[in-house]
C-alpha cells in the first residue's frame, strides 16, 4: 500500500497541490504508520512547510484545533470513523482542500466524498483488480464549453445551483440547463458522478 499510496499522492490533481511559495500547513489523517509517513513525505516534498499527522479521527479533530491548515489527507476508513465525515467536518472549519484516499473504488464512498465537497478522490487499489466507478465518456468530455467546465468546477467546489449562479451572475434556471447538457454529454445525471469524470480527466482540478 506504501508504494501505491506514494503514486498516487504523487498523481494527484491540482486541488490537491501544495501551494509553494508561502507557509502551507497540511494535515494527514492515515491509519498505517508506513502509509502516512509517506503521506508526510510527499506533502513535504511538494512544498508543505508544516505536516501534522494523525492516525485516527480522533487525533485528527484534536489535532485540527490546534492548527489551521489548507490541505488535509484523509484515509476513507478509519478506526474510529469515516474519514469522508471528517473530511467534510475540516472543510467546514475552514480547511480549503481536502483529498480523501481509499485502498478500493466504491461508488458510494466516491459519492459521498464529492458530495461532501472533497475535491479530489484517490484510490490505492492496483488498476485491473476492479471495475472502473463511472463510465467514461472521451467524446463528451471534448464537447464540453467553457461555461459548462466553469459550472462543474463550481459543483466541485461544493455549490448548490443558486450559488453557481451568483458566483457565475446566471440564473438557477440558467445553471440547470447546463447541468442537463453537461449531464446529455457525459452519460450521467448524477452530479458526485459528473466531477468524478470530469476530475480524473484532468477537465476540473
Amino acid at each position: 500500500m506504501t508504494t501505491m499510496a506514494e503514486s498516487a499522492l504523487a498523481r494527484a490533481p491540482r486541488a490537491g497541490a501544495v501551494a509553494r511559495g508561502r507557509r502551507t500547513t497540511a494535515l494527514v489523517a492515515v491509519q498505517d504508520l508506513a502509509a502516512r509517513e509517506v503521506a508526510v513525505r510527499v506533502l513535504r516534498a511538494l512544498g508543505a512547510s508544516d505536516v501534522v499527522a494523525a492516525s485516527s479521527v480522533t487525533e485528527a479533530r484534536r489535532a485540527a484545533v490546534h492548527h489551521q491548515g489548507d490541505l488535509c489527507v484523509i484515509e476513507a476508513g478509519l478506526q474510529d470513523g469515516a474519514g469522508v465525515a471528517l473530511a467534510r467536518d475540516l472543510r467546514a472549519a475552514g480547511w480549503t482542500r481536502a483529498v480523501v484516499v481509499s485502498t478500493s473504488e466504491d461508488p458510494w464512498t466516491v459519492r459521498s466524498a464529492l458530495a461532501s465537497g472533497v475535491r479530489c478522490f484517490l484510490s490505492t487499489a492496483a488498476r485491473g483488480t476492479e471495475a472502473p466507478v463511472v463510465p467514461t465518456s472521451p467524446d463528451g468530455l471534448s464537447s464540453l464549453s467553457a461555461r459548462e467546465v466553469e459550472v462543474l468546477q463550481l459543483v466541485a467546489d461544493g455549490r448548490s445551483n443558486r450559488e453557481v449562479g451568483e458566483e457565475l451572475g446566471l440564473s438557477a434556471l440558467t445553471v440547470k440547463s447546463h447541468l442537463a447538457r453537461i449531464a446529455r454529454k457525459l452519460g450521467t445525471g448524477d452530479r458526485a458522478e459528473m466531477v468524478l469524470i470530469t476530475l480524473r480527466a484532468g477537465v476540473i482540478s
